[in-house]
């Protein structure tokens, strides 16, 4: 399911980067080419004739864009990097902790979804400069370097650097809202909610509708709350222990507090929301229709679409290699 998603929309040419004649058919396909983008580590790739400078004598004005693990300008620069060990590397396992009690990790790829995101914009904003530089053909292409370390550093670092950016530091590396261990969904009389109750408007309209007998003056503004949030959120979960999800969910939308229901992925392809808006497509494959998550930002003139359903390895080689005037047999 993983490669079917990742995959879709694309075509798939399979080559032996070992053999010669393999090696040629990518170089007549970079000179075509706007981007050149890769996932070997800097050893490898340059072993096989496709470093920067390998590029860039074939297309001078080439976006070259390498993914590592981690930047080969530090004494890391070649190890090998997974998910798990890029989260376990820049404290996401830490905060886990300080959640939990135990390390653990989240239950998503995050690590190479959030480097691979760095990427994508890495690439266009290097595209967007060879544009004002001239264009296709005449402006300034340029070397990219994307990697996971230093990408999910930058991304926990947005909020969990916090007194740490201070010199004297004014206290330790996390952001301690994002790690109180009460900060969980509520339980509810019958099973549980999401909700932050959290600026002074939200507060306000809280207390006065619900007037928990915990009220006090202690808690009137959102700079006293945040002394004591680890508190605030123990006695709300107390009180939300004290109504269905239903009847939090009527009361809180009434009052324009976040909340919502807690789903499960499985859910969100009956959600009515994300069907209203068309955010699914289902697309025919030699396996039967496949449904895709579609494209989640939406453009006014060009808008995005599920071009296609995933390739098998090496499905448009005779493609591709009549496009560069080659046949198989050359290859």
């Amino acid at each position: 399911g993983v490669y079917v998603n990742v995959n879709r929309g694309k075509r798939s040419l399979m080559l032996d980067l070992r053999q010669e004649a393999d090696r040629e058919v990518l170089r007549r396909l970079v000179a075509t080419a706007d981007v050149f983008i890769h996932s070997m580590r800097g050893k490898a790739i340059a072993s096989l004739g496709f470093s920067y400078d390998d590029v860039k004598a074939i297309r001078p004005d080439i976006v070259y864009v390498n993914c590592y693990g981690y930047s080969r300008r530090g004494p890391e620069a070649d190890q090998p990097a997974y998910d798990d060990t890029i989260q376990a590397e820049c404290g996401i396992t830490h905060v886990q902790n300080l959640i939990n009690g135990e390390p653990g990790f989240v239950g998503t790829i995050m690590a190479d979804k959030v480097a691979g995101l760095h990427a994508l914009h890495a690439t266009m904003m290097a595209l967007f400069h060879r544009e004002r530089t001239g264009g296709r053909g005449r402006g300034e292409g340029q070397e990219v370097e994307v990697t996971m370390f230093e990408a999910l550093s930058s991304f926990m670092l947005v909020e969990h650097a916090n007194g740490r950016l201070f010199d004297p530091p004014l206290g330790p590396a996390h952001y301690h809202r994002a790690v109180e261990r009460n900060r969980r969904p509520y339980k509810t009389k019958d099973g549980h909610v999401a909700a932050l109750v959290y600026n002074d408007k939200h507060w306000k309209a809280f207390i006065d509708r619900v007037q928990p007998e915990w009220n006090s003056p202690e808690f009137d503004t959102l700079e006293l709350r945040a002394k004591q949030i680890g508190r605030v959120y123990g006695l709300l979960g107390e009180t939300f222990a004290t109504r269905t999800t239903q009847e939090w969910l009527d009361l809180l939308r009434e009052l324009n507090i976040p909340v919502s229901p807690l789903r499960t992925t499985d859910e969100l392809f009956e959600n009515e929301h994300l069907n209203a808006i068309g955010f699914f497509e289902t697309v025919d494959s030699p396996q039967g229709p496949v449904t895709f998550p579609g494209v989640p930002t939406w453009f006014s003139a060009t808008p995005g679409h599920v071009a296609a359903p995933a390739p098998v390895l090496g499905q448009h080689n005779r493609e591709l290699l009549a496009e560069l005037g080659l046949d198989e047999a050359q290859a």
